[in-house]
């Protein structure tokens, strides 16, 4: 069954978070992405533990439906074989420091000049121009920069990075539809485009309601706890064994938390709490009130009365629980595939069902360079002349001697 992207060519200079997570949904799409990498490091995920039979699993999670091309880019034979596969490419994605793609040649005027539709997007720390473009930029400078670590954590508390790499994730969401936009204007117009972004920029556009806040007044958000700034209850409460999430934020929610769940219908009452103003006003004294009720009774008690009552609300799972719950297992989170060293692997799945297939996972994410005399034969290259490459070490299969035995 054919894919939404089946038949496009994607050449991946990327590493690492952001661009290979562009890269990947493109990708799952049906893309054939060209994973383009240095040698003998790779991609500095692979490095990541844990590593099964010497293969990275956080690697391998990431870069699934993508094949390996391994170069030596600072010979000119490594670039011309980049430049060989630009020419027929449609997208072209990077994610290094500014600069770096044109003192190496690839730049997007270098591959425009052979491709003039290509579709090229640049990924950064802080973006192609302006003050900070030359800083080295990881997901956690850009969370700091971007006011991301001041608004999370508890309240007087230490600077703290959301739990995941949100900046990356984001920077790779942006460029993602970024790219997608470009590709249906070129369908349209024939017309290529240049388009970059960055973890600080795409983290910040996340921002809305702190700039709602800010620009109407001049409020500057702080952190605060599980807390959402415009509406309470909204948080997560303790419980007698754990914690439970509640969204008990308009007056008809409000009303069925009190009376069903709470069974404590005198709150409606407390001039403290009667109305949204008053709550977010007295939030400490409402976490009391609650707590001193959820205090009684574990958390699944506490679910099945949200549950029973419409109130929005559930448990804090710790990461394995939200892996091998039901609901994520009845839902097809977790997928399990085949991998050329690992073996058999679990890796997420596809978090949109839709009634035409959009993405599948086609393939497990290659070993460094496994690709590489495959594509060299594609275009052209004749088996004497890939020996001399690989000797000369313009490129690389890490287990081409091993696989040709």
């Amino acid at each position: 069954m054919a894919l939404p992207l089946d038949g496009v060519k994607v050449l991946d200079f990327t590493a690492i978070m952001a661009g290979p997570y562009c890269t990947l949904m493109l990708a799952d799409m049906g893309a054939e992405v060209l994973k383009i990498e240095t040698f003998p490091e790779g991609d500095g995920s692979r490095r990541f533990d844990p590593k099964v039979n010497g293969e990275s699993y956080c690697f391998a999670v990431l870069n699934r439906n993508k094949k390996s091309v391994a170069l030596n880019m600072k010979d000119p034979r490594g670039r011309e074989v980049f430049m060989k596969l630009a020419r027929d490419a449609d997208i072209v994605i990077e994610n290094y420091r500014p600069g770096v793609t044109r003192k190496l040649g690839i730049a997007y005027e270098a591959v425009k000049a052979v491709n003039a539709g290509i579709i090229y997007a640049s990924i950064s720390g802080f973006g192609q121009t302006g003050p900070y473009s030359k800083k080295g930029g990881f997901d956690i400078i850009a969370q700091g920069m971007s006011g991301i670590m001041t608004m999370t954590g508890e309240p007087d508390g230490r600077p703290a990075k959301v739990g995941i790499a949100m900046n990356d994730i984001a920077a790779g969401t942006t460029a993602l539809y970024s790219i997608l936009g470009a590709y249906i204007k070129r369908l349209k117009t024939g017309e290529g485009t240049y388009l970059e972004t960055s973890l600080l920029e795409a983290g910040l556009a996340w921002t809305f309601w702190e700039a709602g806040a800010y620009f109407g007044s001049g409020e500057i958000p702080i952190a605060t706890g599980t807390r959402h700034r415009r509406s309470t209850p909204y948080q997560a409460y303790r419980t007698q064994d754990a914690y439970v999430t509640v969204g008990a934020n308009n007056d008809k929610l409000w009303t069925a938390f009190c009376n069903q769940v709470l069974e404590r219908p005198d709150i409606l009452e407390d001039k403290r709490f009667k109305t949204l103003p008053a709550r977010l006003k007295n939030i400490d004294e409402l976490q009391d009130e609650i707590e001193k009720v959820f205090a009684r009774q574990p958390t699944g008690h506490w679910v099945t009365k949200l549950d029973a009552a419409g109130v929005p609300g559930g448990p804090v799972f710790a990461y394995d629980q939200a892996l091998e719950n039901e609901h994520a297992r009845a839902r097809q989170m977790v997928v399990e595939i085949e991998h050329p060293k690992i073996g058999r692997m679990k890796v997420l799945g596809n978090p949109v069902k839709s009634t035409a297939e959009l993405a599948r996972s086609r393939m497990p994410a290659p070993w460094l360079g496994q690709h590489t005399d495959e594509v060299l034969e594609r275009l052209g290259y004749a088996g004497a002349q890939i020996t001399s490459l690989h000797a000369e070490g313009v490129v690389y299969d890490k287990f081409r001697e091993k696989a040709t035995a």
